[in-house]
C-alpha cells in the first residue's frame, strides 16, 4: 500500500485536521507538595491568607512612553526555550488527573567540584603530579634508571602495571614507598634533567603518525574481501554470492589468485556473511545423530521384548523412563542439525551510512535510531550504582549520538533511583567524552577501573595517564554520592517533615479556640525531593497515591536530545575563572544521547503485568518521544561491554533481506562466576550450541535481555513478502490448514500487513491506502494519535538502503540525515498519557502487540509470536562480548532462577502458545525446538524415578534386566560412545570446553530433580485447581569472609527445592551399603546385579556431586560431623539389614556371625 513520503514526518495527510495537542497545566509546587497554576484565580485562592495589595499604576502618554510594538520571537530562540523547559521539568499525570509539568529548581543536593589545579613534574607523559619526596624534600627515585615518577603513578605501576618501571621497563626492586625512602637514604639520588618538550613540527608529525596507526586498523585484521576471493566463500542469509569472473585476456592463470579483487567498484556490498561449519565436523556429527537414533531404536525394541520376569515392576518403570528419555533427546537433538556462524563487516557499514556520497554530501550518519530500554523495579534488590553503570555504558556506546536514546523504567517509582539517574547524567558529561577520546573498553566505569590488566596498554595519547587519574577521582566521588543517597533522602525528608509538623501545629494553635481539646491532625510522612517538594512516586513510608502499586506516572527528560552538529569541548585551561573542564576536550564531541526517566502509573485494581507491562509502557513512551525504528532492551545488571555491539546488530538489520528480521539476539555473558562454574551459571551449552543451531533454522529464541528488536515486529505486523517466504511448504504438508482468499486485491506496499489471527494466513482487510490502515489502529494500539502516526514513520526508517536493484522494500540513501524534531511540552504530556494504567484497556497490547502477557517467561512467548507470524531472527556472536551481566552463584538462588524458567515453560505448554498449535509459517524444526521448550520440565518426573531405580535394584536384589548379558552391555556401550562423540563434535564446532559441557550435564540432573519437578507441580495445580504456590526461602546464613569474591557460593540457604535431590543422595548411599552387605553375606552372591546397581548409583551420585558440595559449605572446611554421620548411618543400615536377613550358617564369609 503506497503512501506519500510527506507523511514520514508524522504529520497527518492532507485533508485531515490534526488533533489538538494534549493540555498541560504549567505551574509550580508549594513547599507542601501542592500544585498551583499561573492563573489569577489559583493565585488568589492559594495566597488568600497572606496580605497582598492588588494595584496597578498608569503612566501618562509621553514621547518617551509609547506603547511597545509586539516583536515576533525568533523560532530558534523559542525552540531552545521550549527544550530547556522540557529538560528541566518533571512531568506527572495519570488516571483522572491532570498532566502537570513541574519546573525543577534542582534534582540532587550535590554541587560539582571545582577544577583541579595543574602542576607537572612527573616524567610520565601526561601526568601532572609531583615527584615523590621524603621528609626532607629530597626526591625519591624508586628505580635504578632514575626515572622520575610521582606517588600516584608509582602506585599504579605497582598495582596495575606488573611492578614494571615505565622508564626502563624493568621490575622495581622496591615496591613500597617506605622501602623506597629507605633506599633513597642509603644512596643519594642523582637529579636527571627533564626531557625538553618536542617542537611543534615533531609534535604534529607524531600526531599524524598516531592518526595513521589508529585509522590503519589492527595488524592481522581479518579482510573479508580477500577471504571471499581466496576461498570462493559465499554470503549467507540476506547477502549475495559474488559471481566468478573470467581472467582478462586468459593470462591470469593461477598466479593472480593470491591478489584480492577490488570490491569497491561493486554496486553493492553485503554487510554480513554466513560462516558454515566445516564439513569435516558437521558431516560426522549428523552421521552420529543418525547412528545413535538407530541404536536407540534397536535398544528400546530389545528392552521391550526381553522382560525381566523376576522384577517386572522394575523392568516396566525403566522401559517407560527410557522411552521418554529417547523422545526428549530427539526434541533436543533434531534442531541442532544445521548450526551456523555469522560475521559482520563494520567498515562496509561505515562506508554505506557515514561516508560522504552523492546522496549524502555532508557525510552525516544515515543509520536509523535506536531506543535502548533499561528496566529496574526495586533499588534494594537492584543497587542504583549497578543501574547507573549500565546507563553510563549505554550513553558511551559507539553509535551516532543523535540517533541514540536511553529510557530507564523504574517500576518501583523510587526517588532513590530517580536521583541516582540524575547523578549518572551529571557524571556522563565527564565519562562519555573520556571514553570517546581514549577509546575506552569496556565503557562501564566500575568494570573498567576494576580490570586486572595494564590500563596503559595500547594507549597512544600522551595525556591518557592524567585523564584517567582525574576521571578515576571523579568516579570515586560519584560512587560516594550514589551510596550516600539513601541517607541523604532520609535526612532531607525528616527535616522537611519536622518543618511541616511545626507549621501544622502553629496553624492549629492559631485557628483553634481551644487547641488542647481538639486533636492535632496527623500529617503523613512524605518523601521529599531536593527542591523542597513532594516526590510524586513511591514514598519510603507508603500512603495513598504514594505506594509501590499506587502512584502517578512520571517522566523526566534528564538529557535532552542532542543537536545535529558536532560540539567539541573546551581545553582544560580555557579560562582563569576556575570554570575549566576536568579534561582537555577540545577535539572531542561532548554531546550526550537523550536520557529519559519513566515510571508508569500504577493504581489498585489494575493488572500491571510485571516486566512485560513495563516494557510495553516504554515502547509507547519512546514512540512518542524519539520513535527509534529499533529497540534494544537490557536488564539493569547487564551493561554494554563492546561499544560497537549496536553497529554489529545493525549490520544484520540493514543488510539485504534484513527487513524480514524481527530481532537480533546477542549471547548472555556473565561476570563474577566462580572459576569452576559449579552450577553451570555461564550456560554455555545453551548459548553456544543450542542458539547457534537455531540460527540455522528460523532463528534463536528471545532470552529476555541483550536483544535488538525491530519496532514494527513488536507492533504485531507480519514481515514483508510473507507469502513469498513461507516455510517451504514443509509445515503446510505436516499441518495442512485451509487458506481463505483475501478480501482485497494485492497492493504495492505490503510493509504494514497484519493477519486476522496468528493461525490464519489471510491478510487483514485494511483497504487500499495508508489512511484505511491507520483507521483500524486505535482499536489495536490505543487512542493516541501521536502513537498511531509514528507507526509508518518507524516502518519507513527501519528499511535497509535501496542501493541495489535486488534490495526490496528499501529506502533511498540519505533519507535519515535530517535532524529530528525537538521535544515540546505537549509531546511529553502525550507520553505521560500512554504510560497511564488505563491506556491498554480494550486494546491488543499484551495479547498481540508488544511484549506478550500471561507467562512468567514473557520473553520466550514474545519471540514465539514473532516466529509464528513468519519473522526470522539472527544470533550475533561478536568477537568481543557484546554485553555482560551478573548471575547468581548461590545454589538456592540458582535453583529459584531455574524454577522461574521452568514454570514459564509449563505455562507455555498449557497455553495457546504451545508449538503444537503453531501456524504453517513456522518451520518444522523450529516448531520442534519450541515444543522442547514447553516439554523439558516434564522430564523431571521420569528422571526422579530413574534416579531411584538403582537404589530399588540394590534394595531388592534385582536389576532392570534379568542378567548383564553381552547384548545389553553392547547396546549400552554403543549408546554411551555415540553420546560422547557427539559431545566432542559439539565442543569442536561451538568452541566451548569439555568441563563446561560436563557442568551442564551435572546441573541438568540437579535442576531436573528439584526445580523442574516443582515447576510441573506448580503448573498443574494452577491449570487444574487454580491454586498458585510459590517456593520461598525459609532460613539463611551469612558468609564469614567478606574478602572472598565468591563468598555467596558457600552460603547455605535452605529451601524445599533441596528435598528431592538430597533424598536421592541419601537413598543411593544407603542402598550401596545395603547391597554390598547383602552380597557379602549371601549364600550365592549375585555380583552382576550388584555391579549393575552400584554402577548406576555412582552415575547418579557423580551428577549430584556439585549439589552435595554446595551443602557442605566452604571448600576445604567440610564439617567433620558430615563424615561421622555418614559412617554411622552406613554401619547402622548394614547392621539392621543383617538383623532382618541374617546370613546362613554355611556361609564362608560371616557364616559364624550371630546378631546379639
Amino acid at each position: 500500500m503506497m503512501y506519500p513520503e510527506k507523511t514520514m514526518d508524522g504529520r497527518p495527510p492532507l485533508g485531515q485536521t490534526a488533533p489538538p495537542p494534549p493540555k498541560v497545566t504549567f505551574g509550580r509546587r508549594t513547599p507542601s507538595g501542592r500544585y498551583i497554576s499561573y492563573s489569577r484565580e489559583d493565585l488568589e485562592s492559594d495566597f488568600g491568607s497572606t496580605d497582598f495589595s492588588n494595584y496597578h499604576v498608569q503612566f501618562p502618554m509621553t514621547p518617551d512612553n509609547q506603547p511597545m510594538e509586539v516583536v515576533p520571537m525568533d523560532p530558534a530562540v523559542s525552540t531552545k526555550a521550549e527544550e530547556h523547559y522540557v529538560s528541566n521539568s518533571l512531568f506527572t499525570g495519570g488516571f483522572n488527573s491532570v498532566t502537570r509539568a513541574h519546573l525543577m529548581d534542582k534534582v540532587t543536593d550535590t554541587v560539582p567540584n571545582a577544577a583541579v589545579s595543574k602542576a607537572s613534574t612527573c616524567a610520565v607523559e601526561g601526568c601532572d603530579g609531583k615527584v615523590m619526596c621524603d621528609e626532607g624534600g629530597e626526591e625519591m627515585l624508586p628505580c635504578e634508571c632514575e626515572f622520575k615518577i610521582c606517588r600516584d603513578c608509582f602506585e599504579d605501576a605497582v598495582k596495575n602495571g606488573g611492578k614494571i618501571c615505565p622508564g626502563c621497563k624493568e621490575p622495581y626492586k622496591a615496591t613500597d614507598v617506605e622501602e623506597v625512602a629507605r633506599l633513597a637514604k642509603e644512596k643519594k639520588a642523582i637529579t636527571v634533567p627533564r626531557i625538553p618538550p618536542a617542537k611543534a613540527g615533531a609534535r604534529m608529525e607524531r600526531r599524524l603518525s598516531m592518526m595513521r596507526s589508529m585509522n590503519g586498523g589492527a595488524v592481522g585484521e581479518f579482510e573479508h574481501n580477500r577471504w571471499l576471493f581466496e576461498t570462493k566463500g559465499t554470503y549467507g542469509y540476506g547477502n549475495a554470492i559474488w559471481p566468478e569472473e573470467d581472467d582478462v585476456g586468459g593470462n591470469g592463470g593461477g598466479d593472480d589468485r593470491g591478489q584480492g579483487k577490488d570490491f569497491v567498484s561493486k554496486p553493492w556490498r553485503p554487510l554480513t556473511r554466513k560462516l558454515k561449519i566445516p564439513a569435516a565436523i558437521l558431516s560426522p556429527y549428523r552421521l552420529l545423530i543418525v547412528i545413535r537414533m538407530t541404536v536407540l531404536g534397536l535398544f528400546l525394541a530389545w528392552r521391550i521384548t526381553h522382560k525381566n520376569p523376576d522384577a517386572i515392576w522394575l523392568w516396566g518403570m525403566s522401559v517407560v523412563c527410557e522411552l521418554w528419555f529417547a523422545f526428549s533427546w530427539l526434541l533436543d537433538q533434531l534442531p541442532k542439525l544445521c548450526p551456523v556462524n555469522r560475521a559482520t563487516d563494520l567498515s562496509i557499514l561505515k562506508d554505506k551510512f557515514e561516508t560522504p556520497s552523492p546522496s549524502n554530501p555532508t557525510g552525516k550518519s544515515d543509520l536509523p535510531g535506536i531506543d535502548m530500554f533499561v528496566s529496574t523495579a526495586d533499588p534494594e534488590k537492584e543497587p542504583p550504582l549497578v543501574t547507573a553503570n549500565t546507563i553510563l555504558s549505554i550513553l558511551a556506546a559507539d553509535y551516532p549520538v543523535d540517533k541514540l536514546a536511553c529510557y530507564v523504567s523504574d517500576d518501583g517509582g523510587a526517588l532513590l533511583t530517580f536521583e541516582a539517574m540524575a547523578e549518572a547524567a551529571s557524571f556522563a558529561s565527564v565519562w562519555v567524552p573520556f571514553c570517546r577520546k581514549h577509546r575506552i573498553e569496556p565503557r562501564n566505569p566500575e568494570s573498567y577501573f576494576s580490570l586486572k590488566r595494564d590500563p596503559y596498554k595500547n594507549k597512544v595519547r600522551p595525556d591518557f595517564v592524567r585523564d584517567r587519574r582525574r576521571v578515576k577521582r571523579e568516579y570515586d566521588e560519584f560512587k560516594v554520592r550514589i551510596n550516600g543517597l539513601p541517607d541523604s533522602i532520609r535526612r532531607r525528608s525528616d527535616a522537611f517533615h519536622a518543618r511541616e509538623e511545626l507549621n501544622a501545629a502553629r496553624l492549629h494553635r492559631e485557628n483553634s479556640a481551644s487547641p488542647e481539646d481538639e486533636p492535632l491532625l496527623k500529617i503523613p510522612k512524605a518523601t521529599w525531593m531536593a527542591d523542597g517538594t513532594h516526590w510524586p512516586g513511591t514514598w519510603t513510608h507508603p500512603t495513598t497515591d504514594h505506594s509501590r502499586g499506587d502512584h502517578a506516572g512520571i517522566i523526566q527528560v534528564m538529557l535532552k536530545p542532542p543537536v545535529e552538529d558536532t560540539i567539541t569541548g573546551s581545553p582544560m585551561d580555557a579560562d582563569d575563572t576556575g570554570s575549566a573542564s576536568v579534561l582537555d576536550l577540545s577535539e572531542v564531541d561532548v554531546r550526550l544521547p537523550m536520557l529519559v526517566y519513566v515510571s508508569r502509573e500504577k493504581r489498585p485494581g489494575y493488572d500491571h503485568n510485571k516486566k512485560a507491562g513495563a516494557m510495553n509502557a516504554l515502547v509507547r513512551a519512546s514512540a512518542i518521544l524519539s520513535n527509534g525504528p529499533f529497540i534494544l532492551n537490557l536488564d539493569c545488571d547487564h551493561y554494554v561491554y563492546n561499544s560497537q555491539a549496536l553497529r554489529e546488530g545493525m549490520c544484520f538489520m540493514m543488510d539485504r533481506g534484513g527487513d524480514r528480521i524481527c530481532y537480533v539476539q546477542f549471547p548472555q555473558r556473565f561476570e563474577g562466576i566462580d572459576p569452576s562454574d559449579r552450577y553451570a551459571n555461564h550456560n554455555t551449552v545453551f548459548f553456544d550450541i543450542n542458539m547457534r543451531a537455531l540460527d540455522g533454522l528460523q532463528g534463536p529464541v528471545y532470552v529476555g535481555t541483550g536483544c535488538l528488536f525491530r519496532r514494527i515486529a513488536l507492533y504485531g505486523f507480519d514481515p514483508p513478502r510473507a507469502k513469498d517466504h513461507s516455510a517451504s511448504g514443509s509445515c503446510g504438508c505436516c499441518f495442512p490448514r485451509p487458506r481463505r482468499v483475501a478480501a482485497t486485491k494485492e497492493t504495492p506496499n505490503r510493509s504494514l500487513r497484519m493477519s486476522e489471527d496468528e493461525d490464519d494466513d489471510e491478510e487483514l482487510v485494511v483497504g487500499s491506502g495508508l489512511n484505511s490502515i491507520l483507521s483500524s489502529f486505535p482499536s489495536k494500539f490505543g487512542n493516541s494519535s501521536f502513537l498511531v502516526d509514528s507507526i509508518p514513520v518507524a516502518e519507513y526508517q527501519g528499511r535497509p538502503l535501496a542501493d541495489h536493484p535486488s534490495v526490496k522494500n528499501g529506502r533511498p540513501p540519505g533519507a535519515l540525515t535530517i535532524p529530528r524534531d525537538p521535544l515540546d511540552a505537549s509531546t511529553v504530556a502525550e507520553a505521560i498519557s500512554v504510560v497511564s494504567c488505563w491506556y491498554e484497556d480494550k486494546t491488543e497490547w499484551g495479547s498481540r502487540v508488544g511484549w506478550i502477557y500471561g507467562s512468567v517467561t514473557e520473553d520466550v512467548v514474545t519471540g514465539y509470536r514473532m516466529h509464528n507470524r513468519g519473522w526470522r531472527s539472527i544470533y550475533c556472536v561478536t568477537k568481543r562480548d557484546a554485553f555482560r551481566g551478573t548471575a547468581p552463584i548461590n545454589l538456592t538462588d540458582r535453583l529459584h532462577q531455574v524454577l522461574r524458567w521452568a514454570t514459564g515453560s509449563v505455562e507455555i505448554f498449557f497455553s495457546r502458545n504451545n508449538a503444537l498449535l503453531a501456524s504453517p509459517k513456522m518451520k518444522i524444526l523450529q516448531r520442534v525446538a519450541y515444543l522442547n521448550v514447553g516439554i523439558y520440565p516434564f522430564t523431571s518426573i521420569f528422571l526422579i524415578v530413574y534416579c531411584f531405580l538403582p537404589a530399588l535394584s540394590l534394595f531388592s536384589g534385582q536389576f532392570i534386566v534379568q542378567s548383564l548379558n553381552v547384548t545389553f552391555l553392547a547396546y549400552l556401550l554403543a549408546i554411551t560412545l555415540a553420546l560422547c562423540l557427539l559431545a566432542v563434535l559439539e565442543i569442536k564446532w561451538s568452541g566451548i570446553e569439555l568441563e563446561e559441557w560436563w557442568r551442564n550435564e551435572q546441573f541438568w540432573l540437579i535442576g531436573g530433580t528439584s526445580a523442574h519437578l516443582a515447576a510441573v507441580l506448580q503448573g498443574l495445580l494452577k491449570v487444574v485447581a487454580g491454586i498458585e504456590i510459590s517456593f520461598t526461602l525459609t532460613s539463611k546464613s551469612a558468609g564469614d569472609d567478606n574478602d572472598d569474591d565468591f563468598a555467596d557460593l558457600y552460603i547455605v540457604k535452605w529451601t524445599s527445592l533441596m528435598i528431592p535431590p538430597l533424598t536421592i543422595i541419601m537413598v543411593n548411599l544407603i542402598a550401596i551399603a545395603v547391597g554390598v552387605s547383602r552380597t557379602i553375606y549371601s549364600v550365592i552372591p549375585q555380583w552382576s546385579r550388584l555391579l549393575g546397581g552400584v554402577f548406576f548409583s555412582f552415575w547418579v551420585l557423580a551428577h549430584l556431586y556439585p549439589f552435595a558440595k554446595g551443602l557442605m559449605g566452604r571448600r576445604g572446611r567440610t564439617p567433620t560431623i558430615v563424615f561421622v554421620w555418614s559412617g554411622l548411618i552406613a554401619i547402622t543400615i548394614s547392621l539392621l539389614w543383617v538383623a532382618i536377613n541374617p546370613p546362613s550358617a554355611n556361609s564362608q564369609i560371616g557364616g559364624s556371625f550371630t546378631f546379639p
